[in-house]
């Protein structure tokens, strides 16, 4: 089997993967490396070497042919960037996370959903059902989980980190508004809308 991804590399070509698709609506048929770094500001360098990894795709001065693009990312992150996340939190939030078709398009597998509440424990989400809180530990050793999703509220979402980081988890997706402390070699992604406005409003703004 081929090399799995780095969690770095296969993010990356999920970014790559949503400019194309959008790109392809808007009914283009070529992409240069270049107008791939200005949606996402990834370097166009490391675009380059970030495709070029995986075999020759684009022609100097013509660009990538969108669909051969996308076919050939979907494929590789379907095959080597298959990375093993735990969902914390099997409320509404959670449940629209598992029913989202993003995180299986760019190669992550939710492995595992977890929840304190005993009235979800065992309830049916997707093709899982909600574990018991208590076996988060077990279940990041059993199923080689590398990501937690945090969809609890804020209030929780310092402890829940606590505990994935002492399981061994050094990525983490903050879907609540809480400031997370974790250890430096921790990587925290805060995905909350408000937030994501205020980031958006703080770029604009200076």
């Amino acid at each position: 089997m081929a090399e799995r991804l780095t969690v770095g590399v296969a993010a990356r070509l999920s970014r790559y993967l949503q400019v194309l698709t959008q790109a392809k609506k808007m009914g283009k048929d070529r992409i240069s490396s270049q107008e791939v770094s200005d949606y996402t500001n990834i370097n166009a360098t490391q675009i380059r070497r970030d495709l070029s990894a995986f075999g020759k795709f684009g022609k100097r001065g013509v660009g990538y042919n969108i669909d051969s693009l996308l076919a050939e990312i979907r494929k590789i992150l379907r095959t080597q960037g298959q990375h093993n996340i735990a969902l914390v939190g099997a409320g509404r939030l959670g449940q629209a996370i598992v029913s989202s078709p993003i995180f299986a398009e760019h190669g992550i597998n939710i492995a595992a959903i977890v929840d304190s509440d005993p009235a979800k424990v065992g309830q049916p989400i997707g093709n899982l059902s909600v574990s018991d809180y208590g076996r988060l530990s077990e279940l990041v050793r059993e199923k080689n989980i590398i990501v937690g999703v945090l969809a609890v509220p804020a209030s929780e979402a310092q402890q829940v980190a606590d505990d994935l980081v002492s399981t061994g988890v050094r990525i983490i997706f903050n879907y609540s508004e809480a400031l997370l402390d974790v250890p430096s070699d921790v990587q925290v992604h805060t995905s909350n809308p408000a937030v994501e406005l205020l980031h958006a409003l703080y770029f604009h703004l200076t």
